[in-house]
């Protein structure tokens, strides 16, 4: 029963459950999925395919060792009494209109409980709690909530997972503050074209003993070396609201980071894990494995063998790392979910002001929200939030 491993995959791969390129057939999504082969971590959330990743997932684990894989799951959404918003997806179960603190332990025990029986599994190795609210992040009712599941034996270890889009620094780090006796791993968005802003908040997470996974490795699939110029995305696909431009930007930055990964004998995708790992706390990444359309497309199954080759302590050097954090800098390019300085109004589910506790937190941490967490003058082409919605 390991803790994450230095290689993940997630039931957001494959196409089927998340719009990033062709989806799989049962057969290539299930042997995506099936542990084994140098990745030995996968991670599902329950409100993907409102339940229908976790029981193909659960086909995946079928006739495995127990003992051999680690299994994360998520919940937070509340797709059982709640009614999904459109392109909002289903509310957090957090929302007043859905429920009182009183009953947050109840849900989340349900929600883990009736996961844990699509995927025909007795217990979680590690259990998130999926793109939380303002609530998700202060709350001792939902920390003592997720704390029981650990307690009830559902799950081994507990954490956080901030989004869908980018975002939420100073609110996680806030929950870290808060909770980080109990919180064990965090997974956030980073890779070496979108450093900006998760890097901010490793040191809190190293400070509080939580250990880090990191998704969006592959930058919207740029990372696999099959995205060029002129690709045609399906009219559905999430990377579409990205800004004109991304993967002429993207590509030509990356072509500047070619030198580094040849160095090292390591695949463009690589790169971007070995630089993720390179920060403290990082210990998980997972990418998404997308499979393009088009006959010359590189097949999934060839990424998921990159990914599964990934040295277990691939070595960057400082400079290495340094330079690659240079070269794929995009801070300011995006306005920030979660506590912002651009925020103006009253809080919605993913974005709220920012509060004088929140800039007193910001201080201790030698962040300076108008500089650190504010929008700026974007570079063409450079990526925006809503991108970022795989996991």
């Amino acid at each position: 029963m390991p803790d994450p491993t230095h290689t993940a995959v997630g039931t957001w791969s494959g196409g089927r459950f998340m719009r990033f390129g062709e989806p799989l057939d049962d057969a290539r999504l299930l042997a995506l999925l099936r542990p084994g082969g140098g990745i030995d971590t996968v991670l599902t959330a329950d409100v993907y395919g409102e339940g229908e990743a976790d029981r193909l997932l659960g086909r995946a684990l079928d006739g495995l060792d127990r003992e051999t894989y680690c299994l994360a799951g998520a919940v937070g959404h509340d797709f059982y009494t709640g009614a999904r918003e459109g392109a909002k997806g289903f509310p957090r179960f957090t929302d007043p209109r859905l429920r009182a603190p009183a009953e947050y332990a109840g849900y989340l025990r349900m929600a883990t409980e009736r996961s844990l029986q699509r995927l025909g599994a007795e217990r979680f190795d590690l259990l998130l709690l999926h793109n939380p609210d303002r609530t998700g992040y202060t709350s001792d009712a939902v920390w003592d909530g997720m704390a029981a599941l650990r307690d009830a034996g559902l799950t081994r270890l507990i954490g956080v997972a901030p989004g869908p889009a980018n975002g939420f620094t100073l609110d996680l780090i806030d929950c870290f503050e808060r909770f980080g006796d109990r919180i064990d791993w965090a997974m956030v968005i980073l890779n070496p074209l979108e450093p900006w802003p998760g890097e901010l908040c490793l040191s809190a997470a190293a400070a509080n003993d939580v250990r880090v996974i990191t998704r969006v490795v592959d930058y919207g699939g740029l990372f696999h070396d099959d995205v060029l110029p002129g690709h045609a995305f399906g009219e559905r696909d999430h990377r579409t609201f990205r800004p004109g431009g991304w993967v002429e930007a993207g590509r030509e930055r990356m072509e500047r980071m070619r030198p580094i990964a040849d160095g090292h004998g390591l695949t463009m995708l690589q790169l971007a894990c070995a630089w993720n790992l390179a920060h403290a706390p990082v210990a998980s990444v997972v990418p998404t494995l997308i499979q393009e359309a088009g006959e010359g497309a590189k097949p999934v199954e060839l990424k998921r063998a990159e990914l599964a080759a990934l040295p277990a302590e691939p070595a960057l050097t400082t400079d290495e790392v340094a330079t690659v954090r240079a070269i794929g800098d995009n801070t300011g390019c995006m306005a920030l979910k979660g506590a912002s300085p651009d925020h103006d109004g009253d809080a919605r589910p993913d974005r709220w002001p920012l509060t004088p506790e929140l800039a007193a937190l910001a201080a201790r941490w030698e962040i300076d929200p108008e500089r650190d967490l504010a929008q700026s003058s974007a570079p063409a082409g450079s990526t925006g939030s809503p991108a970022a919605r795989q996991a």
